[in-house]
């Protein structure tokens, strides 16, 4: 005979998280399955920092939602933890300039802030430099999604002040660690020839999960994350499923939090199928959300523009972003050669009778989903 229905309905004050921090996208866990050689092969490189020696520059290259940040930071922890390296993690999504890299940088170092304006960038960086001589440190320098300083024309200057530091000021030991998830782009290829010069990375690549890979992976935040009994066998296997569709485990982390969070609206004490497929609906767009999150006012304009002109001729797309913006056509150019890295856009080139060839541009994702993350 079945229980009572009323046993299976969460009171007002019960939830199925027993740590809803473990799916978010930060939370870096104890135990870091299947990336082990990746993980040997970044301390392979760092190792010469624990004996006070420059460590080997490194390429961290893969998909997105591989585990390359999680890797950097969880051996950041420990060289923290274990020795006097000095560690320094910039998210180039949000700082995309060589000044902001070294603010960033800088703020590691001192535990403050640099003044926001009226120091220059060579007074910034000597500072860093002579902290670094004055205390005999090693420093390390992990740029996050390098590929932005890329887009933005930043990569070879803000790479080559790191590299040639200990000439500008003897003793200065600094390493980098470059990680990229744009996979068109060839980090050591695009630098300037003076910045290739001294830049002899090793490289690391991180695949994308297999399937039995991401399980493994989730039901292991499933255990720590719900109390037991949340998440069943089937659940779990079409978290999966749709995670390996995208290529994307943080599709299927915020995919398990959505999912509990639409058990607990319909007060259950455990996930169904329908609250999976429904969480899907919005976990797919983490990729997009993550995306325009790092865009400029006149970025996010020419998205909007696109989603708003959807199908129409690049012709009146530029029309209607230099009617907003008031930017000319160079600028727009650029910007969308950066949504288009990003995988925002997508681009054609076709011939049209009488102008020749022209670019069509348009969303790689569905306008009105990219207008309620914008307005959202």
């Amino acid at each position: 005979m079945a229980g009572d229905p009323e046993d299976d309905m969460l009171s007002w004050d019960e939830s199925v998280f027993r740590d809803e921090h473990v799916f978010e996208i930060d939370y870096v866990p104890e135990t870091f399955r299947h990336r082990e050689s990746q993980l040997e092969s970044l301390k392979y490189a760092l190792r010469p920092a624990a004996r006070g020696s420059r460590p080997l520059n490194t390429v961290v290259r893969g998909p997105p939602g591989t585990g390359k940040t999680t890797s950097v930071q969880k051996l950041f922890s420990e060289l923290r933890a274990q020795t006097d390296v000095r560690t320094v993690r910039v998210n180039c999504q949000v700082d995309s300039t060589r000044y902001a890299v070294f603010s960033r940088v800088f703020e590691g170092i001192f535990d403050y802030e640099p003044p926001s304006s009226g120091i220059s960038f060579k007074k910034l960086f000597g500072q860093i430099a002579d902290r670094l001589v004055e205390d005999d440190e090693v420093l390390v320098v992990a740029l996050d999604d390098v590929n932005y300083l890329f887009y933005e024309n930043e990569a070879s200057d803000a790479l080559y002040s790191l590299l040639r530091a200990h000439e500008a000021h003897a003793g200065a030991k600094v390493g980098v660690i470059c990680v990229s998830s744009d996979l068109s782009l060839s980090v050591i290829e695009e630098l300037d020839t003076r910045v290739q010069s001294v830049f002899r990375p090793e490289e690391v690549y991180f695949p994308t999960y297999d399937v039995d890979e991401i399980v493994d992976i989730l039901r292991e935040r499933a255990d720590r994350g719900f109390h037991e009994g949340v998440i069943g066998a089937p659940e779990l296997d079409r978290v999966a499923e749709l995670t390996a569709e995208s290529g994307d485990l943080r599709v299927g982390i915020d995919l398990l939090r959505r999912a509990g969070l639409n058990a607990e609206m319909r007060a259950s004490r455990a996930i169904n199928v329908e609250d999976v497929e429904k969480a899907y609906d919005k976990s797919k767009y983490v990729h997009l959300s993550r995306s325009l999150r790092g865009l400029s006012e006149s970025e996010l304009a020419l998205v909007r523009v696109l989603a708003e002109h959807d199908g129409e001729q690049a012709g009146s797309v530029y029309e209607a972003f230099r009617d907003r913006t008031d930017l000319g056509y160079t600028r727009y150019s650029e910007i969308v050669n950066k949504l288009e890295q990003l995988g925002l856009v997508e681009t054609e080139y076709a011939d049209v009778e009488g102008r020749g060839r022209s670019r069509s541009i348009s969303l790689a994702y569905d306008p009105e989903a990219v207008l309620e993350r914008i307005e959202g």
